[in-house]
């Protein structure tokens, strides 16, 4: 069996179930249901493991003794794996033994329960996971925060999109990327001062933010150029997204200069299904096609529709 319990809030921390045992999982979800959590459930490790690397749950709560692949297989593989090496996992099994104890924690378990359980100590633990995770992930989140203009950092980008890439690629799904860099930035802040600069930085971030949907990722690049990284996004609707963005920069009155409009160029790289362009290649064209726009005349978006230009594209661009 594998199962995915409806979510209703997103919000909420997802635990993963991976345990031989059908009546274990109802009986984990009956104890745990005022917990304010959702469950992905599987009943073996092969499957487990990829629902992990597809959800990426906040936490998995693992059993021992599974048939096929047993518990210590499937942490390692976890643990061995970008996606899902940080999700912190449980340990639940039937024995008592210290040396399991010890091999479960050098594998990188943050705790280990036996059975039968005590429910009141398994709902304390899980909370207590559950909430170290969380003040892991805030640290983490303000490490990968762009001071000036509340949008992601480089650093955040160069991991999120390597992940999005290779989903992207592992399952065929569409996806497109954005460069996006301010025209004449450098004359703002010589004409206008620097604080007039990081308005429009700040006031770039907030369109990209309006305009981009829930599922899309706005990242600052660097100085002027941000990048906008969209899951399941053909290159035109890429380019219909992009178009709105630089349409409502050109149209921002600036509180500082209203005089003086800004603009951006934008390169946009796509792709419908598969393609044999690394993540590095992808963000090479993005930059090729941002260029462009600039040698353009500026204020204008440059896309490329990978799906129809490879095979070659890449090599006649290098």
């Amino acid at each position: 069996m594998t199962e995915i319990a409806s979510h209703s809030d997103e919000t909420r921390p997802t635990v993963l179930i991976i345990d031989d045992s059908a009546d274990v999982h109802r009986l984990l979800k009956v104890r745990l249901k005022h917990e304010e959590i959702d469950f992905l459930s599987a009943e073996r490790g092969a499957p487990g493991i990829q629902l992990a690397r597809d959800h990426r749950p906040t936490l998995v709560l693992l059993d021992l003794d599974m048939p096929e692949m047993d518990g210590f297989q499937v942490l390692r593989a976890l643990k061995d794996h970008n996606e899902t090496q940080h999700i912190p996992v449980i340990v639940l099994s039937g024995q008592q033994s210290p040396q399991d104890k010890v091999t479960a924690f050098e594998l990188g378990a943050v705790d280990y329960i036996t059975k039968p359980f005590e429910f009141t100590e398994l709902r304390v633990r899980v909370r207590s996971a559950l909430r170290m995770h969380q003040l892991v992930q805030m640290l983490a989140q303000k490490a990968q925060i762009d001071g000036l203009t509340g949008l992601w950092n480089r650093t955040y980008f160069d991991n999120r999109w390597t992940e999005e890439h290779a989903r992207a690629t592992r399952h065929g799904h569409p996806i497109s990327v954005a460069v996006l860099d301010v025209d004449h930035f450098k004359s703002v802040n010589d004409t206008f001062g620097h604080p007039a600069g990081d308005a429009v930085l700040q006031g770039l971030a907030k369109i990209a933010r309006r305009e981009a949907r829930n599922t899309d990722l706005a990242c600052r690049y660097g100085g002027e150029e941000f990048v906008l990284i969209m899951p399941d996004t053909r290159a035109h609707e890429a380019e219909i997204l992009l178009e709105r963005v630089r349409a409502a920069v050109e149209a921002t009155v600036w509180p500082r200069h209203p005089q003086r409009t800004v603009t951006i160029s934008v390169g946009i790289v796509g792709a419908t299904g598969v393609t044999p362009a690394s993540a590095a290649e992808w963000i090479e064209a993005a930059d090729r096609n941002l260029y462009a726009a600039k040698h353009g005349g500026r204020n204008r978006v440059v896309t490329t529709d990978l799906s129809v230009c490879l095979p070659g594209f890449i090599a006649r661009q290098k």
